[in-house]
């Protein structure tokens, strides 16, 4: 039977999975209830398994029939504080929580990996770390298992490294996308409060209006945009929460406002987090104003290795067939902390597309809508090319190289 086949026929196993999985959703770093799953999906296989210390992470490492270096295959656990809106069979039993990011399926479909390569534990040049990692969504979940020595779960640092995620609209139902380089954005916080003095609102001269200076701001934050950073590395600007005053007739003292930042390089992150704080310091100077401005660095940008990036794709061509697989023309302005694991080894992340057959990929809810809704019949599918990505580079061994 072929690995695809194999998957398939595990189907049905990887759908209770997946549905057991979306019924009880945990947020942050700390998922007992998803642990306890995930260890009862992988027992009774030949894996070294441990769990985290700092957070209810699983790792598992499946030693192959021959040596060979390490390759590690990741699936983030945790769900989000959305308070689902769907009629399914199996939604959440969690109150204000739910898998609308599909993270359900990532976990059920690096189990079904890890029973496909167990079952070919002979044909593997080396060895295989699963990581299935919880606090993605904001909690930088991959940042502390590193710590707690997941690339080097093996016994020596893993050579490759790769990451999956459905989303559930933009793509047709089983279609992966990917890319070398950039794939996805850095995710940067600017905070800004301008302090002003308040007074009655007749009689502006009296005091000092934090707000026309704080509007200021945010227009020139896009005009630095538009006029300081190169079109084709791109910068995204947006203001997301903007506070100040009580009534219409009281200038108040001050004004608060929050942006995300989004940047696709390491020199482009840095120039903005210099460049924008001394805009919003100038523009306060130049009203008599004070402020106090923080960038909070979020996430990395998500960087694929070149050579890594070609081999999923090729991968993907000789396990599924050809038109199943595109290069994805332009990155993707949301933030992962899979690229901290990325900083260190080089590997891909690739995208698979899970609407529902019924729902049309260019307007479906999208991914962290409270009504997004993912296609189990990606799940062989996503168990398969885990699974394909392990074995066919650990044949390749430690060839920095073209794939």
């Amino acid at each position: 039977m072929s690995l695809l086949e194999s998957a398939q026929d595990m189907r049905d196993e990887l759908v209770q999975l997946r549905h057991s999985l979306h019924t009880t959703p945990e947020i942050g770093l700390n998922l007992p209830i998803t642990q306890e799953k995930v260890l009862a999906a992988l027992d009774g296989l030949p894996l070294e398994i441990s769990t985290g210390e700092s957070l209810s992470s699983v790792t598992a490492v499946l030693r192959g029939g021959r040596p060979g270096p390490a390759v590690l295959l990741r699936g983030d656990m945790d769900a989000l504080p959305v308070a689902e809106r769907n009629s399914l069979p199996y939604i959440s039993s969690h109150e204000g929580r739910m898998h609308a990011c599909g993270h359900d399926l990532h976990t059920a479909m690096l189990a079904g990996a890890a029973h496909l390569l167990a079952a070919r534990r002979e044909e593997l040049a080396g060895d295989v770390v699963f990581m299935f990692q919880p606090g993605e969504e904001g909690y930088e979940g991959a940042k502390y298992m590193i710590e707690e020595g997941v690339l080097d779960a093996a016994g020596s640092r893993a050579v490759a490294a790769y990451g999956m995620h459905v989303v559930s609209a933009m793509l047709p139902p089983g279609v992966f996308a990917s890319r070398g380089g950039p794939i996805m954005a850095a995710a940067d916080t600017l905070d800004v409060h301008v302090k002003g003095r308040g007074g009655h609102g007749s009689s502006p001269h009296r005091a000092l209006d934090p707000v026309p200076a704080a509007c200021e701001m945010v227009t020139a934050l896009q005009t630095m945009v538009t006029r300081t950073f190169d079109v084709f590395d791109p910068v995204v600007v947006t203001v997301g929460s903007f506070h100040a005053g009580t009534v219409d007739n009281v200038i108040p003292d001050d004004a608060r406002f929050s942006a995300t930042i989004r940047t696709f390089s390491k020199d482009n992150r840095a120039r903005v987090k210099q460049r924008a704080v001394q805009l919003v310091e100038g523009i306060a100077a130049a009203h008599g104003l004070s402020v106090e401005a923080s960038f909070g660095m979020g996430y990395p940008v998500t960087v694929n290795a070149p050579d890594e990036a070609a081999f999923a794709g090729r991968t993907i061509d000789e396990l599924f067939g050809p038109g199943r697989f595109f290069v994805a023309p332009q990155p993707v302005t949301g933030s992962e902390d899979f690229s901290y694991v990325l900083e260190d080894v080089p590997g891909a992340f690739i995208f698979l597309g899970a609407c529902p057959s019924d729902r049309d990929p260019a307007d479906a809810p999208y991914n962290h809508s409270p009504e997004a809704q993912f296609d189990d019949a990606v799940l062989p599918d996503g168990a398969a090319l885990y699974a394909s990505l392990a074995l066919s580079r650990l044949s390749a061994g430690t060839a920095a190289g073209p794939l």
